[in-house]
C-alpha cells in the first residue's frame, strides 16, 4: 500500500463524499491529513480528514505542501489526470 504523502491521489471511503477522488495536501499528524478535490473538479472540499477514511491509490502528482486549489488543478492538467479525477469509484464494504 502506498504511503499517505503530499500529492498522493486517494479515494474517500466514508462520509457523503465516499467514492470521490481527492489529493493529499499535507499530513497533519499520524491520524489526520489535509485533502482537497478540488471542489470544482470532484466536489470534495478542502478539509482535514481522518486517514482511516481515505484509501491511497498508486497515482501521485507533483505539488508543494499546502498548495492552493488553482495550483492543484494546474498540476492535474500537467499530469493529464483532470478527467480521471472526475470519475466516481464504486466502494464495496466487504
Amino acid at each position: 500500500m502506498p504511503a499517505i504523502e503530499v500529492g498522493r491521489i486517494c479515494v474517500k471511503i466514508s462520509g457523503r463524499e465516499a467514492g470521490r477522488k481527492c489529493i493529499v495536501l499535507d499530513v497533519i499528524d499520524k491520524n489526520f491529513a489535509l485533502i482537497t478535490g478540488p471542489r470544482e473538479v470532484t466536489g470534495v472540499k478542502r478539509r482535514r480528514v481522518n486517514i482511516n477514511h481515505i484509501e491511497p491509490t498508486m497515482e501521485k502528482i507533483e505539488i508543494k505542501r499546502g498548495a492552493s486549489d488553482e495550483e492543484v488543478i494546474e498540476a492535474l492538467k500537467k499530469a493529464n489526470k483532470l478527467d480521471d479525477m472526475k470519475s466516481i469509484v464504486k466502494i464495496s464494504l466487504a
